[in-house]
């Protein structure tokens, strides 16, 4: 039986979330395994290496967003997993609205970014 849990994001930018996950301090892999329960391994997109025997993956959806994909349950035993989830989705947010005013080349704009817990 498979201990691995899907959930839903609004990521979309495989790049970004990258470079997000680096700037964390998490080891990437890409096109590799998540490591799960009892040595179990399902193969993602992109593979966040946590310490410890768990995995957090990313796998593209036909819409190109990404699922998150990770034992959850083990990814607990050695990180608060809502802690780390939200510090990735925040650091993805602020990268990927930072590439959007550098795209738009509006870099001298007034902006103001909220974030909420």
């Amino acid at each position: 039986m498979s201990h691995f849990s899907t959930l839903r994001t609004k990521i979309t930018d495989a790049e970004i979330l990258k470079a997000s996950l680096r700037d964390l301090g998490i080891f990437v892999k890409t096109e590799a395994d998540v490591r799960g329960y009892n040595g179990q391994r399902i193969r993602s997109d992109i593979v966040a290496v946590l310490d410890g025997e768990y995995d957090l993956g990313w796998s593209r959806n036909s819409d190109g967003s990404f699922d998150l994909i990770a034992d959850l349950w083990g990814v607990a035993k050695k990180h608060n997993q809502t802690e780390l989830i939200n510090s990735i989705n925040q650091k993805y947010a602020v990268n990927k609205t930072l590439a959007e005013v550098k795209l738009r080349n509006l870099e001298k704009a007034n902006i103001n970014l909220v974030l909420h817990n």
